[in-house]
């Protein structure tokens, strides 16, 4: 019996010593278990980690890209005003002054010359006495301002001095006085005497000397010259010496041909001034 119940109290130990190693090699399973899934749990942590990272540093690389660029334009741009900027230098600014300076200068010019048209055309013009027909009042050398504008508005009038192109010549003036005008009888007798209409006319403009029958004209004769409705009747100061209406060449003087009125007399300078 003892001997028995001795190999059941070994057999009791055994399977109690069995049943402890189980026991550890459970527990130690469960801790390679729990180890494991620690393990996995932080493999997958670190995984999501990973893929939340990679977004991120996605991002934040494109930004820094985005920056990059913007960077780069803004160093292209910069570079760009810098070429600008140096073309501009290039362009010297003393030479940019040339440039408008010799504009206003052509402008200037310009201008001038279309105002000296203008004037000349419609307002007046410069005039030069050749000759002595016109002694005592003007003499050969005078140079004259000729107004254009008076007759723009308005008619010529008795005693006159006038420039005119004979029978419509451009490129002759004469310079004489009006006598007659439109429309009225113009006569002359061997003394020099003018009379209008029959009437005679009073005037003291001729050069102080004795009249030569010879110089009547066309007048002789008693004849009478009757005077269109454009027509003028002009004679020289200096009767004795005068190619005026009392010759065929020019005759009367049509209004078209009339150029302008004599009002000052510029040169010489000793005697400038207006004209009577």
């Amino acid at each position: 019996m003892s001997e028995i119940s001795e190999a059941e109290n070994t057999k009791t130990d055994n399977t109690k010593i069995e049943e402890k190693v189980n026991d550890i090699n459970d527990e130690t399973i469960e801790t390679e278990n729990a180890v494991s899934e620690s393990n996995d749990s932080s493999e997958s942590d670190e995984k999501k980690s990973k893929k939340e990272k990679k977004p991120k540093k996605e991002k934040k690389a494109k930004k820094d890209k985005e920056k990059d660029n913007l960077d780069e334009n803004e160093n292209i741009s910069d570079t760009d005003k810098k070429k600008k900027s140096k073309k501009e230098e290039k362009k010297n600014p003393e030479d940019v002054n040339i440039v408008k300076d010799l504009l206003w200068l052509i402008v200037y010019i310009g201008s001038v010359i279309l105002i000296c048209f203008l004037i000349i055309k419609f307002v007046g013009t410069r005039s030069r006495v050749d000759g002595s027909s016109m002694n005592p009042t003007l003499h050969d050398g005078d140079n004259l301002w000729v107004d254009k504008l008076s007759y723009t508005f308005g008619d010529p009038k008795r005693f006159d001095i006038i420039i005119f192109n004979p029978n419509g010549n451009e490129k002759i003036t004469y310079v004489k006085r009006i006598i007659g005008l439109p429309g009225e009888t113009v006569s002359m007798d061997l003394d020099g005497k003018i009379y209008i209409n029959g009437q005679l006319l009073n005037e003291n403009y001729a050069l102080d000397e004795p009249f030569l029958p010879s110089s009547i004209g066309i007048l002789s004769g008693n004849n009478e010259i009757v005077l269109g409705d454009d027509e003028y009747f002009v004679l020289g100061d200096n009767r004795n010496n005068s190619m005026d209406s009392r010759r065929s060449d020019p005759g009367n003087v049509k209004r078209d041909y009339i150029i302008g009125k004599v009002v000052l007399r510029i040169y010489p300078f000793s005697k400038f001034g207006f004209v009577k």
